[in-house]
């Protein structure tokens, strides 16, 4: 990262402070262009890596000058380089990513490389919380016994990242049960200011999980990537992107004294949806800004995929120093990275209107016009004020199939069924809550709304209120330290008497980790076939990813979470209706028990302090014992167990050689599968429970598993032969050539209905290039290689599409799936396309550049689309069959 005698700009370096000649930076003002102060803040961290990293070969003088002139260059789709400054990964991700390192160094000794080159070359901080499940609940030993499973289940995994944290250089492991990613990232992680190899520079990143972006509100610019993308970065290759448009986002009015974080997020989610600002950056600026903590700026961008933007970024202020300060950061870091960003004019005072930078284009909010809300019950964008709930929900239930929609006729929508629970009769109809979670880093990290929840539980309890015992109740926080002011502030007590003890320091609920449901519950469901709900305080509802048996489910603020487990029910207008009724028979309204703004920040601030922080951090890497007595291998090379279910060497770059072929046009293609609208990377590689009649669920059976073994498909992303077997297999794909949800496709040559796994291997079989035929939106959702890897497996070259989620077209790319997306004004019901015709690809020898290509039907009918490699970079990817490959030929070669 350090400077070369090679670098153009050698000489605006100079050290921060006089008396420590040997710490320097490069001081963007001294470039003495008038267009540095009008670059949004964003852009000038991209030019300061460019400025640093400027070697005339990878970086290159040129580049420099088109982020400069970034006012004409934002829409002219000039190619940049940038190299972050660091890379963060989760297990779920990063075992792939460990996989595929020491498949690499395998790979680069065949071809006469030293394996040792694949090795990361900028800091990796992996944390593991995608792995622990919601399987115990509203007992007291919950978290042991969650935490006990966990390891149980995964201690073949955690043996394998023990392994990689030793072989490679540069690579931390932060144990389970720390912490959820993103939270760790933003209270103990991030830098804001690198202080490394004798230079000071901004604190950037990459990861391996579309809620990256959460970091943006602390000031540290950084995005999801494809866990490809990521590994290339790791070895040291800067990432090729796009120089994006940067929508301005002015925030002004205060919040009305009721109004969460959560609210706020949710209508900048629905507005920006709406505004588009896909691979665009969204830079936040204006006098609201400031009166925003930083929880609620990091809880703001880290719902920055679900508004579909690449950045939500919150330059540094005051604001940011002081929550520094508060969550124990050293005094000597916190003068270093106050001067630099001053020196280099990236540091903000939101009142200041003289530092309002240019933007592509200015959005506004007035904060004094949110209301409560939730979103869903299938979508995050699908913002509804909580006043409109019930009406909405039942509008729903009759709505056609869709996003809003569930298609039960009007005779059924006041079903009810009654069931036993614990000697007990109980009822659910259409909208009962059967799941309410207080998960995910999006509120987890934020103590207003965590000490929101946990007040409103307090009176909630003095009222005489409670929780029904078969709705499926947790609390995981994304760290230790809101246990810790959970329990100081009071609280604690009172959440567990409803249900919501701690179960576990994870994802868990968010990412469909909730665990088994009372068997009662499941056939109650079944039986009326109902519209069960599920109520989280996460980032995501898509359809199969929260539970199989939850229909609905809404995006919530912790205290939503259990004001909609105390009613039992989304059917209920709090302003008319009672949440309960207690014991006395007198009717218990929510604005009773509702906490202020005032209320809450008066004990945030005598309980979130610093030294619980530093308690709770100092410890993280060495406090779990059972990791701590985890034996791995050291060997540099991974030997490979045969037998094992979890890790297995991945088929990639088997038979690769150093030659190079040109690329072939694909002839004759079937359709694998048809599909409609925004199916996300959970519709293509689902991460949660692995169903007894799956493809993956009979492999894993032939060899000795029995279904308590199966674990998750996210956990077994270390081993192809279940993922490639798990592509397509979310029960809530809905196929046009089957007209209905199911993870299956038709065979076309033969008419059979198969599980989409079985019909590829028989195209497979005969030889024969596969392609998928989708519409807007393809790959929305969370960061997920194996949504492209699988598809890879399956034999599908291609993904015809009307628009795609940014990362996931990263990710075909990275594999050499090749994303085609149709003309402007084009769909495939336009051209006529059923999907049962095959499809030529013609590919010319001499590519550029989103270039526009021929396909040929075996109807005789030919139509254009455009290849979607946007870069000369991404193109030389294809070439070599991917960025992998590309990366194990570069490293055999030096």
């Amino acid at each position: 990262m350090a400077a070369t005698v090679k670098n153009p700009f050698s000489h605006i370096v100079e050290p921060l402070d006089p008396s420590d000649p040997k710490k320097l930076f490069f001081n963007l003002s001294k470039l003495g262009d008038p267009r540095y102060e009008r670059l949004p803040f964003s852009i000038r961290v991209l030019l300061e890596s460019a400025v640093r990293n400027c070697d005339e070969f990878l970086v290159k003088h040129s580049d420099v000058e088109s982020i400069l002139n970034w006012k004409q260059t934002q829409t002219q789709s000039v190619e940049v380089p940038f190299r972050p400054a660091r890379v963060i990964l989760q297990d779920f991700t990063g075992v792939p990513a460990v996989v595929d390192f020491a498949a690499m160094r395998d790979a680069v000794m065949k071809l006469g490389g030293d394996p040792e080159k694949i090795n990361p070359v900028c800091p990796a901080d992996l944390v593991i919380d995608h792995s622990i499940q919601v399987d115990y609940n509203r007992k007291s030993d919950s978290l042991q016994k969650n935490q006990d499973l966990e390891f149980d289940r995964n201690k073949e995994r955690f043996q394998f990242l023990k392994w990689g944290s030793k072989a490679f250089r540069n690579m931390r492991i932060i144990p389970p049960g720390s912490g959820i990613v993103h939270q760790v990232n933003l209270e103990y992680l991030a830098r804001v200011v690198f202080n490394y190899d004798g230079y000071f520079y901004p604190d950037s990143l990459v990861g391996t999980d579309s809620h990256t972006t959460m970091i943006d509100g602390l000031g540290v610019l950084g995005w999801g990537v494809g866990g490809i993308e990521a590994e290339a970065v790791m070895l040291g290759q800067p990432i090729s992107m796009v120089l994006p448009e940067v929508v301005g986002y002015r925030l002004y009015g205060t919040p009305d004294k009721l109004i969460t974080s959560t609210d706020i997020v949710l209508t900048v989610t629905k507005h920006l949806r709406q505004v588009g600002v896909v691979g665009k950056f969204v830079e936040f600026f204006g006098p609201g800004v400031a009166q925003l903590s930083i929880a609620d700026r990091a809880t703001i961008a880290n719902m920055c995929p679900e508004y579909g933007a690449t950045a939500a970024f919150f330059p540094v202020d005051d604001v940011s120093v002081q929550y520094l300060e508060q969550t124990g950061r050293e005094e000597e870091k916190l003068a270093y990275i106050t001067k630099y960003l001053k020196a280099v004019a990236m540091f903000r005072d939101y009142n200041d209107v003289s530092q309002d930078p240019d933007f592509t284009q200015v959005v506004e909010l007035d904060l004094s016009t949110v209301v409560p809300c939730c979103s869903g019950p299938k979508r995050p964008q699908d913002r509804i004020p909580v006043s409109d709930m019930k009406t909405d929900f039942e509008s729903c239930l009759g709505a056609k199939q869709g996003f809003k929609g569930f298609q039960v006729p009007p005779e059924r929508h006041n079903t009810v069924v009654p069931f036993q629970f614990n000697d007990k009769e109980y009822t659910l109809s259409h909208g009962s809550v059967v799941i309410a979670a207080i998960t995910s880093c999006t509120n987890t990290s934020n103590p207003s709304v965590m000490l929101g929840a946990g007040l409103l539980a307090k009176k909630a309890i003095k009222c005489g209120l409670s929780v029904k015992p078969y709705i499926k109740t947790s609390l995981s926080p994304g760290s230790g330290v809101v246990t810790y002011y959970l329990k100081e502030s009071g609280v604690m007590d009172y959440l567990f008497q409803l249900g919501f003890e701690v179960v576990g320091y994870g994802c868990m609920t968010c990412i469909g980790n909730s665990g088994p449901l009372p068997e009662p519950v499941v056939e109650a469901i079944t039986k009326g076939d109902l519209v069960a709900a599920g109520i989280l305080s996460g980032n995501r509802n898509f359809e199969g990813r929260v539970h199989p048996n939850t229909r609905a489910n809404y995006l919530a603020s912790p205290p939503l979470v259990i004001a909609y487990a105390i009613a039992g029910t989304v059917r209920i207008d709090f302003e008319k209706e009672p949440i309960g009724i207690n014991s006395e028979g007198k009717e218990i309204f929510l604005r009773d028990i509702w906490p202020t703004r005032e209320e809450i920040q008066a004990v945030e601030r005598m309980f979130v302090i610093p030294s619980m922080f530093k308690e709770v951090y100092e410890k993280i890497e060495k406090v779990n014992e059972r990791w701590n007595s985890l034996v791995a291998p050291s060997d540099k090379l991974y030997t490979w167990d045969p037998k094992s279910t979890y890790i297995k060497s991945p088929p990639f770059f088997d038979g690769l050689t150093m030659k190079l072929h040109p690329p072939k046009s694909i002839h004759d293609a079937f359709v694998l599968l048809n599909l409609g609208d925004s199916v996300t990377t959970d519709h293509i590689s689902p991460a949660g429970n692995i169903a007894r009649n799956s493809p993956a669920a009979r492999y894993l059976t032939s060899r000795g598993m029995t279904p308590r073994d199966y674990n998750s498909y996210g956990s077994r992303r270390g081993n192809d032969a279940v993922m490639a077997r798990g592509t397509f297999a979310n029960i809530r794909l809905f196929n046009k050539f089957l007209n209905k949800q199911a993870p299956q496709t038709l065979h076309l040559p033969s008419g059979e209905t198969l599980d989409v796994f079985d019909a590829a291997e028989r195209y497979q079989q005969s030889g024969v290039p596969l392609l998928v035929l989708a519409g807007k939106e393809y790959g929305s959702g969370s960061s997920r290689d194996w949504a492209a890897k699988g598809p890879f497996l399956l034999g599908i070259k291609a993904v015809l599409a009307e628009s795609y989620e940014r990362i996931h077209r990263s990710n075909l790319v990275g594999m050499g799936v090749i994303p085609l997306e149709y003309l402007p004004g084009d769909t495939a019901d336009s051209l006529g396309l059923t999907g049962r015709e095959r499809y030529t690809i013609i590919i010319p020898e001499q590519l550029t550049p989103r270039m526009i290509i021929d396909i040929k039907l075996d109807t005789g009918k030919t139509f254009q689309v455009r290849m979607r490699f946007d870069t000369d970079v991404e193109l030389a990817y294809f070439h070599h069959g991917g960025i992998l490959n590309y990366m194990i030929r570069k490293m055999s070669t030096n």
